[in-house]
């Protein structure tokens, strides 16, 4: 038995192990993030003030603070970063949807059939191991400057992570199961619907959350490639500039919005599959 644990002697005469939980192990969620944020934060004064880095590379909290007001009072009185702010948002979204639904129906052709297992699953893993970014220059070749190509390329790249999900979620009813359902002349499509889809609803959500971080790498790169209006572009602008506290401020902004599409899966996934009491336990899930 390791330190971590104590041992206490019942009434009864039995041994009783109960594991001691650290201080820092114990504290509520609010006070851990607060604390590693302030710690973070005066590393991040100390480096700047003892000029260990230069200041065109990593700008002091306070000159960041300063953009993150200005940035934030632009997009508050309708300015331009609000502009390029929806622009961005409309990408994330659509490209969300368009890879929900495309990665939705390949993950039930290879979780369902032969085919998609052994002809189709080998094609998309190929096309996922290669460096998506080559492919911005393509889509904007075909889609043009416009937000059709930002989209395209977020939802190209959000959209493995849902294919392989959904197919593991559909393997994840046991084979007993299966045969309950086929003894009891269920059909193919009854059986998808009423016990594969539910048992691996939580597997999908898992992809979900990958694909809603994936999804704003993808549109955020697809406006430095490929121009636009978007954030992705005020960032580019700003880094030309050697605006490095005015990135930082529009990288904090995106932040807000990754989180945000993060969050409505994690509230999605408490809403539908309510039942699954372990993802709730611990973690952002």
């Amino acid at each position: 038995m390791t330190d971590a644990t104590q041992h206490i002697d019942a009434a009864e005469g039995d041994t009783v192990w109960v594991e001691e939980v650290s201080l820092i192990d114990s504290m509520p969620r609010w006070l851990a993030m607060g604390l590693l944020f302030v710690v973070a934060v005066g590393i991040w004064d100390l480096v700047t003030r003892m000029g260990w880095v230069s200041p065109i590379i990593l700008p002091s909290p306070s000159e960041t603070l300063a953009d993150l007001i200005f940035v934030g009072r632009n997009l508050f009185t309708g300015g331009y970063m609000l502009e390029a702010l929806w622009t961005t948002t409309q990408t994330v979204f659509w490209a969300f949807l368009i890879a929900l639904g495309i990665g939705f129906l390949l993950g039930v052709l290879v979780g369902e059939t032969k085919f998609g297992e052994r002809a189709v699953l080998p094609y998309l893993v190929a096309i996922d191991t290669m460096p998506k970014v080559a492919f911005a220059p393509l889509f904007i070749a075909w889609l043009g400057f416009g937000i059709s190509s930002k989209v395209a390329l977020a939802a190209f790249i959000a959209t493995f992570p849902i294919v392989v999900s959904t197919a593991a979620g559909l393997y994840a009813a046991s084979e007993s199961e299966r045969m309950l359902f086929k003894a009891m002349g269920a059909t193919r499509m009854q059986t998808l619907l009423r016990l594969k889809l539910p048992i691996g609803l939580p597997y999908m959500f898992t992809g979900l959350k990958i694909a809603a971080v994936g999804v704003m790498a993808g549109a955020i790169t697809g406006e430095f490639l490929g121009g636009g209006k978007g954030f992705g572009a005020l960032i580019r602008q700003s880094a030309s500039q050697m605006d490095t506290p005015r990135v930082f401020a529009l990288i904090l902004y995106l932040s807000l919005l990754g989180l945000l599409l993060y969050f409505t899966v994690v509230w999605a996934q408490r809403r539908i599959v309510f039942w699954n009491k372990e993802e709730r336990a611990g973690g952002l899930g």
